[in-house]
């Protein structure tokens, strides 16, 4: 039988991959190709963050994630 799905797991595993990716070495390559490697590991690093920053639910059997993706309040 399964295991029951862990969001809370889940999310921290997402969390654990922006970090690894933000942290990641940069491979020798230079020029063109180390430009799309610099692309690439951004748009892993968004994708990651945004989804470990979710609020997860499980609800009616369908998983939820809820992302706010609206700017910070302004403090003044």
């Amino acid at each position: 039988m399964a295991e029951p799905l862990d969001i809370d797991a889940m999310l921290q595993r997402f969390r654990d991959r922006a970090h690894a990716v933000r942290n990641r070495q940069l491979p020798p390559v230079a020029g063109e190709e180390r430009a799309r490697f610099i692309e690439q590991a951004q748009r892993d690093f968004q994708d990651f963050a945004i989804i470990g920053d979710a609020a997860g639910s499980l609800e009616d059997g369908v998983l939820v994630l809820r992302v706010d993706l609206r700017p910070p309040a302004d403090p003044s």
